[in-house]
């Protein structure tokens, strides 16, 4: 299938020009093959393209579109300049004086359509990253589309462990937390939260996302000493829950750990609550949806415990975090959510780490990302740094739990941050999940 050019936005920025950092380690271009991928085309003399492939439409579109606001205020932002980059370390306008292109491809949340718009920003506008999912099986398609075509790519929206595990690539780099660290983040939490020897029926959605969540949030709750009593496995996209519902509710089980993501996040849980699933149990969402909060309401959500990539009142006490969230709003006019919030900080990290390369050639930056941990990168959530080992970042879960509606202070106060668990302590082994990352070239 064609893929439809009017699903192309283009966004590009007046030049300015910047200057690399100095003092920082990188790794000679010389040393490498001249031509790799997209590079040198993919450079221009005065700026670079890259292609955000983001689903606007389809069961992830709430998430999506709030994804690409994040990338647009973070590629704004470098191209102007100024104070707000130099508070994440970089130098000048753009990107090693470049200013930063780009266009947004609709991939509906389907592998199939996100590859067709990369191959696409690859063959016709010489991308040299590119970037954005809402969808586990997008990202490891898009990863092993990237690692083919020797483009970087920086993974979006993606809990699976599998996006840095078994189908990991040397091309590919994600910032949010996989399905295992944040089940084992949630597990302790929730089981303080609500008692020991609980019984739990699960609703998991049938893709490498689902699946990886609830092996972790199974494997991570089981040592907390709750029981699996249901286990209904429901396709992506499903409208009529009511068969999965109907055995959850009959199963006896005292916790309903919904797994569902975006629009199937919200229509499973509006569904629970006819069936009078809600009543009965207690709700927890191992991998929080962006709207879910806005869309299901504070009286649904409240005490409902999970994980996510970000909460905006981490600005309290992180000033990049508060000038995120702060430039964000002014924008946009609503709390940027963890869409937002991958987006920005992923573009920014990529300019920081372009920058210690000293250059646009995919393996010297590789291997400025690989090296990161000696020199951890300052961010919106503290100090964090990929591992060479699977490209997986290394960063703190925010943990959070429901706010009932009077004790919100705003609309869009849905939730405490009860918990930032300390990254280290909650990541998967490096091998545990079967990365074998491949050649640079």
């Amino acid at each position: 299938m064609e893929f439809d050019r009017r699903r192309l936005v283009l966004g590009s920025l007046a030049g300015v020009s910047g200057t690399a950092l100095s003092g920082l380690p990188a790794f000679a271009q010389g040393s490498q093959p001249a031509k790799l991928g997209t590079f040198p085309e993919g450079v221009g003399a005065d700026s670079v393209f890259v292609g955000l492939t983001i689903p606007l439409t389809g069961v992830f579109a709430a998430d999506g579109q709030d994804l690409k606001l994040g990338y647009e205020l973070a590629i704004a932002q470098i191209n102007a300049g100024g104070e707000i980059p130099a508070k994440w370390g970089l130098k000048g306008g753009g990107v090693l004086g470049k200013q930063i292109r780009y266009r947004v491809a609709d991939t509906e949340g389907k592998p199939n359509v996100a590859v067709q718009a990369a191959t696409q920003f690859f063959q016709r506008d010489k991308a040299i990253m590119i970037s954005g999912s809402v969808s586990s099986a997008e990202a490891i398609a898009l990863e092993e589309l990237a690692s083919r075509e020797k483009v970087l790519y920086l993974v979006g929206v993606a809990g699976s462990n599998d996006v840095t595990g078994k189908n990991c690539q040397r091309y590919g780099f994600r910032t949010q937390q996989n399905a295992y660290s944040g089940a084992k983040a949630l597990a302790p939490v929730i089981a303080k939260a609500l008692g020991k020897n609980m019984k739990m029926a699960f609703l998991v959605p049938d893709y490498t996302y689902g699946h990886t969540v609830y092996d972790s949030f199974a494997q991570f709750s089981k040592a907390e000493g709750w029981r699996q009593v249901a286990k209904e496995v429901v396709p992506l996209g499903t409208s009529d829950y009511s068969s999965a519902l109907l055995n959850i509710a009959n199963s006896g089980a005292d916790v309903f750990v919904n797994i569902a993501f975006g629009a199937d996040a919200v229509a499973s849980t509006k569904q629970a609550e006819q069936f009078g699933v809600l009543k009965k149990m207690k709700l927890a969402v191992p991998n929080l949806s962006g709207f879910q909060d806005k869309e299901l309401g504070a009286e649904i959500m409240q005490g409902v415990y999970g994980t996510c990539d970000f909460w905006w009142s981490l600005g309290s006490t992180n000033s990049l975090a508060k000038t995120f969230v702060d430039t964000f709003v002014a924008q946009n006019k609503y709390q940027p959510r963890w869409g937002a919030h991958i987006g920005y900080m992923q573009t920014y990290l990529w300019a920081l780490t372009v920058e210690r390369a000293g250059g646009f050639h995919p393996v010297d930056v590789i291997k400025a990302y690989e090296a990161s941990k000696a020199q951890p990168y300052e961010t919106t959530l503290g100090k964090v740094y990929f591992r060479a080992e699977d490209h997986q970042m290394v960063r703190p879960v925010p943990v959070l739990v429901g706010k009932k509606p009077s004790d919100m202070k705003s609309p869009e106060d849905y939730y405490d941050l009860v918990a930032l668990v300390d990254g280290e302590s909650v990541s998967s082994p490096p091998e545990q999940f079967g990365c074998k990352l491949g050649p640079y070239t």
